[in-house]
C-alpha cells in the first residue's frame, strides 16, 4: 500500500466507528510537538487508501482542550497526508439544523483561549491567510457527495468553537446566535488553522446532535432520557457522515493533484529572512517548511 494522501480525523462517533471499520496498519508516530492522540492507522477503505486518528485518543481520555492538535496535524503531514476530512458533533444554534443533520462547514468563530494554534511559536514567523477556513474544493465536493446521502446536508454554517470542556450558559448561547453562529462546539480550532500552515486542504463535517441550550429542553424528559436522546442522534449522524464519505472519498481520490490555495498556504506566508532562521528550527519543521527553504 503506497503512502495515504487522504486523512480522516475522527470526533466522537466518527472516531469510534473509523476505528472499527477501517483498522488496517496501525503506526506509533513522534512529533516535535510530542505524541498524537494515539496511533494512526492506514487502511484501505472504499477503495481509498487513508490515515486515520481518533482525536479525542483511545478511550475518549482527551477533552477538547487537551487534544494535542499540532501533533496530530504534524504527524499526518509526516505521512505524505494532503487532504484531511474532520467531523465532529455540535449542538446547533439554529431551529432548521436539526439533529442528525450534517453540516459542511464554511465559517468559524474561534473563542478558544488555552490552546497552542501554530507551529511558528518561534524561530520563525509564518502569517497564513485564513479568510476562506475550510478548503472551497474539499467542500464543494463534501456538498456534491451530499447530495447523494438520504439525510439531510448543509451547504454551510458557521462553528463557534469555546474552550470546553464545560457547555455554554444561556446568554453565551444566545450571543453565539447573535454573532451569527449556526453550529456550537469545541475541537475545530486550532485544528483547521494548523492543517492551513501544514499546507493541508481541510474540510469539517459537522454532527448536530443537540440545540444548544438556547432552546428549553422538553420538560417530560428527564436528563438520562436526555442522554439517551443526544446519543441516538450522534449515532444517526455517524451512519450518515460515513454514508457521504463511502461516496465523496473516492471522488476525492481523483483529485488530489488539482491545485488549491490550501497547499500553497506559506508560499507568501514566511516572513522571516530566510537566512537568519536557524537550521535547527527549520529541521524541526521540515515537513512543514522544508520545500521553501530546500
Amino acid at each position: 500500500m503506497s503512502s495515504p494522501r487522504i486523512g480522516i480525523i475522527g470526533g466522537t462517533g466518527l472516531g469510534q466507528a473509523f476505528a472499527e471499520q477501517a483498522r488496517s496498519k496501525e503506526i506509533t508516530a513522534q512529533t516535535p510537538f510530542g505524541s498524537p492522540s494515539g496511533p494512526i492507522f492506514t487502511a484501505r477503505w472504499e477503495g481509498v487508501e487513508i490515515a486515520f486518528i481518533s482525536r479525542h485518543g483511545p478511550g475518549h481520555l482527551l477533552n477538547p482542550s487537551k487534544v494535542p492538535y499540532r501533533a496530530n496535524i504534524y504527524a499526518l503531514k509526516q505521512l505524505g497526508v494532503t487532504h484531511i476530512v474532520a467531523s465532529g458533533a455540535t449542538g446547533s444554534l439554529r431551529e432548521e439544523i436539526e439533529p442528525r443533520h450534517l453540516v459542511i462547514c464554511d465559517q468559524v468563530i474561534d473563542r478558544t483561549t488555552k490552546r497552542e494554534s501554530t507551529f511558528f511559536d518561534e524561530g520563525l514567523v509564518g502569517h497564513v491567510e485564513f479568510a476562506e477556513p475550510f478548503c472551497p474544493i474539499l467542500r464543494s465536493l463534501l456538498i456534491e457527495a451530499g447530495k447523494q446521502v438520504d439525510a439531510v446536508v448543509h451547504s454551510a454554517g458557521t462553528y463557534v468553537c469555546m474552550e470546553g470542556p464545560q457547555l455554554s450558559t444561556v446568554a453565551e448561547s444566545k450571543m453565539h446566535q447573535a454573532w451569527g453562529g449556526d453550529l456550537i462546539g469545541m475541537t475545530c480550532l486550532p485544528e483547521a488553522k494548523l492543517a492551513r500552515e501544514a499546507e493541508i486542504c481541510y474540510a469539517l463535517i459537522a454532527l448536530p446532535t443537540d440545540y444548544d441550550c438556547w432552546r428549553p429542553h422538553d420538560p417530560a424528559k428527564d436528563r438520562q432520557a436526555l442522554l439517551t436522546e443526544i446519543l441516538g442522534h450522534l449515532q444517526i449522524a455517524t451512519d450518515n457522515a460515513i454514508k457521504l464519505l463511502r461516496i465523496g472519498l473516492p471522488k476525492l481520490a481523483r483529485q488530489l493533484d488539482k491545485p488549491c490555495s490550501c497547499r500553497e498556504a506559506l508560499a507568501l506566508g514566511i516572513w522571516s529572512d530566510k537566512s537568519c532562521v536557524d537550521a535547527a528550527v527549520v529541521d524541526r519543521l521540515r515537513p512543514i517548511v522544508g520545500r521553501y527553504f530546500d
